[in-house]
């Protein structure tokens, strides 16, 4: 989904997704660990940043109720989708840096040894992302030019260039995460005029392989984590996805105007999700903590409450913060709550709920690891 990202569409809107990004991702992760040092006393601070960046990044997709609804100011849906693209993407090499610091810590390896890790894993990663990225691009470019790939086969060189920048990249000691983020952006970044029905192939597998990974997520992982469900877990759950969350999105927001239903509104709806999940089996691979098992099981219950809680509130909440909306009178709403409502898709071409038939439809940037 990286290859979506265009920069460019955000022009008129990009004040929130970058406060959320730029000053809101960092409050979170050190209030995270905050929270994890105190919560899990036998944390070392290392292993409670891992915590806290394994849980930082959003999942827009289990608040699709939110982002689709044309009813909301298109810079809020904007915000909150472009807020989750990205965070993943920027958390990756954050884990990577703060897993070689716990394990130096932990005295599993030196840190020299852990800062030639993570060099390894990111610039190696980079370079692999790049590479796959341009010969992909060359390849859909030159292909379409000449007519010699039909139209439907181009649908296959987003996938294959993120297949091979994965598989470039780890046989080398490299992030095949990385690798793959960076390839999507480089392609995307080259290939800037191709069709929306190119990326239409590994959109639709995206969508199945996301909802697979849930449902095994819930059989194979969340269910053992349940076993050693503690007080401890649930608190620091339950702080993830409040305090932790809401606390640096007002801070984020202060000198905007926004009021505070909509502050609430940005702060609630940060769900868990896939990202985290993956960030898990980074650091069930790619570690040796001492406390991982707690890290683990924090994650998973966290995520869990997320998907079942964020699931619950989507459309309740959506509908009243609509109707607080709406009550507002134009002269006295801040710019937050007056930024124009419209139709602009879920993603890649997706129709809003509650938009307007026949408006044309305004592709949005998106990214996901």
């Amino acid at each position: 989904d990286a290859s979506r990202i265009d920069l460019g569409l955000l022009r008129h809107e990009y004040a929130l997704p970058a406060r959320l990004l730029g000053i809101g991702l960092g409050l979170t992760i050190a209030a995270g660990a905050a929270l994890a040092a105190v919560v899990f006393g036998a944390l070392t601070v290392p292993e409670a940043v891992v915590l806290s960046v394994l849980l930082a990044p959003t999942d827009a997709a289990l608040g699709q109720a939110v982002v689709t609804d044309a009813r909301l100011p298109s810079r809020i849906r904007q915000g909150l989708n472009v807020e989750s693209g990205l965070n993943d993407g920027l958390c990756v090499p954050l884990l990577f840096i703060a897993l070689a610091v716990a394990e130096t810590d932990a005295g599993e390896t030196g840190a020299r040894h852990a800062a030639f890790l993570v060099v390894e894993e990111v610039g190696i990663g980079a370079v692999g992302g790049i590479a796959a990225g341009l010969i992909g691009a060359f390849i859909a470019i030159w292909g379409a030019r000449r007519g010699s790939i039909e139209p439907d086969w181009l649908q296959v060189v987003p996938l294959a260039s993120a297949a091979l920048a994965y598989g470039v990249a780890t046989p080398l000691d490299g992030s095949g995460f990385i690798a793959a983020f960076v390839g999507g952006a480089v392609y995307g970044g080259v290939v800037r005029s191709a069709e929306g029905a190119q990326f239409y192939l590994v959109d639709q597998a995206g969508e199945v392989l996301n909802s697979i990974t849930f449902l095994l997520f819930g059989a194979l992982l969340l269910a053992p984590a349940l076993d050693h469900l503690s007080w401890r877990m649930v608190v620091y759950a339950l702080g993830s996805l409040t305090l932790v969350r809401m606390v640096p999105v007002a801070l984020t927001l202060l000198g905007t105007g926004a009021r505070w239903p909509t502050v609430a509104f940005l702060g609630w709806f940060g769900p868990r999700g896939l990202a985290s999940i993956v960030f898990a089996v980074i650091v069930v691979e790619e570690s040796k903590l001492p406390h991982a098992d707690t890290i683990l099981v924090a994650t998973f219950v966290t995520v869990g409450m997320s998907v079942f809680l964020h699931g619950v509130t989507a459309s309740p909440l959506t509908n009243r913060y609509v109707s607080w909306m709406q009550s507002v009178r134009r002269p006295t709403a801040s710019l937050m709550e007056d930024a124009p409502t419209g139709d602009q898709p879920w993603r890649h071409g997706r129709g809003l709920r509650g938009a307007p038939t026949g408006t044309p439809a305004v592709q949005e940037a998106h990214s996901d690891v």
